[in-house]
């Protein structure tokens, strides 16, 4: 082969190597999508899932389904999910609550980040101490921390499940308030704040997504929220900071991962989409309903923050002694 034909014969290598990902990422999808969530439908993953696999399908042309796998924090959704075929048609909607696992759970079915790639950070959303009123009478988080203190392991809270925030954060304020209560996991958000409804449960340090509807009803009381700052959905309400627990900062983040073997082209075209989705009037006026800000992150970008998670989830998860009960 002549210098001249061997150099149009990389020209053309090297052409095929750009136009070929982008083709298959063009072909895809030409079926329907499969949404793991791990948890039970109703709680606050759910709650952001629905709505965007509905913006996505419009914009794909192929329905996005939605597929809830509760239980074990939401270990043995994501292990379905980090077994799947990694061709394109199925997903994971997870949460901060797998970076817990990592240290939570002595043996996981998968490994983070090993078996699942990141696509895409969704929402950030602090979490919010709330109580049943007609359980718990207070008014203030001050007035719940002295009955917390006063009356200790009578009281219990609802959690998603093992090794989730919920149940993290309320760890974390136990162990900084020298605070005793009792913790009841459930099999997601949506059955915690069910009973927590019921007056089965007293309180919970719930995500915003499962809360804010129930606090616009007046059913569940708000004391404080959980992140450095005051949320913009829930202004008068005061940080643990500003109520006297120093330095206390949690918060619930959900994110969408794929098997690991699925295509790089198909996963940047579905972190593209997403961004895509969170730009529309319908998801920014749902993303605000939940007290939530917007994700939208490249997939090097959220690699980047889970392994920062998986060490600081990690460091709380020692510090307060928690364990799977």
């Amino acid at each position: 082969m002549n210098r001249r034909r061997f150099s149009s014969y990389l020209a053309v290598a090297a052409a095929l190597s750009v136009t070929a990902p982008q083709a298959g990422a063009q072909a895809w999808p030409s079926k329907p999508i499969r949404f793991v969530v791990p948890f039970a439908a109703g709680g606050g993953t759910d709650a952001f899932a629905r709505p965007l696999a509905k913006v996505l399908s419009g914009q794909l042309g192929q329905q996005v389904v939605i597929d809830n796998r509760g239980g074990a924090g939401g270990t043995l959704g994501a292990e379905i999910a980090a077994k799947s075929p990694g061709d394109g048609y199925t997903f994971l909607v997870g949460a901060v609550h797998h970076t817990i696992a990592v240290t939570m759970y002595p043996k996981l079915g998968y490994d983070l980040q090993k078996d699942l790639v990141p696509v895409t950070v969704l929402s950030y959303v602090p979490n919010v101490v709330v109580v049943n009123p007609r359980k718990v009478p207070v008014k203030t988080f001050a007035e719940f921390q002295a009955h917390v203190k006063a009356n200790p392991g009578k009281l219990n809270f609802g959690s998603a499940g093992n090794g989730t925030t919920h149940q993290l954060a309320v760890e974390l304020w136990k162990t900084q308030a020298r605070v005793f209560a009792t913790h009841i996991p459930y099999r997601g958000a949506g059955p915690a704040m069910a009973d927590l409804l019921a007056g089965q449960v007293d309180f919970m340090f719930d995500g915003m997504g499962t809360a804010m509807p129930q606090i616009k009803t007046g059913r569940i009381v708000p004391l404080a929220v959980t992140s450095a700052e005051r949320s913009f959905a829930l202004p008068d309400v005061p940080t643990l900071g500003e109520v006297g627990v120093k330095g206390y900062e949690a918060r619930t983040w959900y994110a969408l991962w794929a098997p690991a073997g699925t295509p790089r082209d198909i996963v940047v075209r579905m972190q593209q989409e997403v961004g895509r989705a969170l730009g529309t009037p319908e998801l920014k006026e749902v993303w605000r309903n939940l007290g939530a800000e917007a994700g939208g992150q490249s997939p090097e970008e959220m690699a980047r923050f889970v392994d920062g998670e998986i060490v600081k989830w990690g460091q709380v998860v020692k510090a307060s002694g928690a364990k799977l009960d």
